[in-house]
């Protein structure tokens, strides 16, 4: 690897004496500069492999430098050698309180001046190497995590449809409320992070429909009173599938299926909750969840017209709704049509859904 050699001095025949020295090693590129000032600026947006300054300058002398120097971004390991004229203990002392590594007396030698820079310049090959293995690893690392959060996400929406297949809903179902409740959370302001941990915790708000007996939970008709105390206890069954994993994702979803039927006047299920004592991914959920129900075909109804279904949410506001995730949901009204446009039942359309 090619290495870049700082050479500072207000002398520009030393300057000329330790840039031809440097030529005599291989890979090395000298940089000269005769004015501090003009070397710091150089470094703020670049960063040497190794700095030779004077100590003896007019504007600001080598200690002076230094110090400024490791205060520069990236530059606090860099090996910096200083050539003074001075062998006085005390300019040591103070050189390497502020960040020298090495000095050279002028006048230089050149054997010791080589032999010096060669070690240096070895030092600072080793932290290049470092720091490239590190980059390397943490590169490694983001692709492995990233590859899990991937399988996470498709074991997840598996898991999800794998629940709606016993119900007359759709995999596009779960794909679009999701969606909508990521739109929700980035008008109410949630973070980026948050923003996508719902839209991957949301298609889990049904899991425990497992666990419902086909004859309530595919009656066509209205349930008896015993049929939707069974009905409900889906929340709960959800909630004990995804809870206590390690996966915030997963914890995620278990919030949201023990929630999400919860009503913010105190109405819902199971635990009447009411108003922020609900879950805020919970109380998303439910305007997306809805809306979409509302808006779908099932095999037992037909689906209600956008009006008809903006309508109903206004209604309950309030009531059933937190109203601030009803106003958001209507605050971004042209994304939740142009995504109720673009999943549609389509399999291959939906596959990708949850992709941010």
């Amino acid at each position: 690897m090619e290495m870049n050699v700082l050479v500072l001095d207000d002398a520009q025949i030393n300057i000329t004496l330790l840039c031809r020295l440097l030529d005599k090693l291989d890979r090395c590129k000298s940089i000269s500069f005769l004015e501090p000032e003009a070397a710091l600026s150089w470094c703020g947006s670049n960063v040497p492999d190794l700095v030779m300054v004077d100590y003896m300058m007019p504007s600001m002398n080598g200690v002076d430098f230094i110090r400024l120097f490791r205060q520069q971004p990236r530059c606090q390991d860099i090996p910096v050698l200083m050539i003074t004229a001075n062998d006085e203990l005390e300019l040591r002392y103070e050189a390497l309180d502020v960040g020298a590594n090495d000095f050279l007396i002028k006048p230089i030698d050149k054997i010791e001046f080589l032999a010096r820079t060669k070690n240096m310049l070895a030092l600072r090959r080793s932290q290049r190497f470092l720091e490239d293995r590190a980059s390397w690893l943490d590169s490694e690392v983001e692709k492995a995590t990233a590859e899990i959060r991937a399988r996470e996400r498709e074991t997840i929406l598996r898991l999800s449809k794998a629940a709606d297949s016993r119900d007359p809903e759709t995999g596009a179902h779960i794909i679009r409320m999701a969606n909508y409740s990521r739109i929700i959370a980035s008008q109410l302001g949630l973070s980026e992070e948050d923003q996508q941990l719902l839209l991957e915790a949301a298609p889990m708000h049904d899991i425990g429909k497992v666990g419902i007996p086909d004859h309530i939970l595919l009656k066509p008709g209205k349930l008896t009173d015993d049929e939707f105390t069974i009905m409900k206890k889906h929340t709960t069954l959800g909630y004990d599938i995804l809870a206590g994993s390690q996966s915030e994702m997963l914890n995620a979803g278990a919030v949201i299926a023990l929630a999400h039927h919860e009503k913010f006047d105190g109405s819902g299920y199971p635990k009447g909750l009411a108003g922020d004592d609900i879950p805020l991914f919970a109380r998303i959920v439910a305007v997306a969840d809805v809306f979409d129900a509302l808006t779908s075909e099932r095999p037992y109804k037909l689906a209600w017209d956008t009006e008809k279904a903006i309508a109903f949410l206004k209604e309950g506001s309030g009531k059933h709704f937190d109203p601030r995730c009803v106003d958001a949901f209507m605050a971004r009204w042209d994304e939740i049509i142009q995504i109720k446009s673009t999943y549609t039942e389509d399999e291959q359309q939906t596959h990708a859904g949850l992709e941010s």
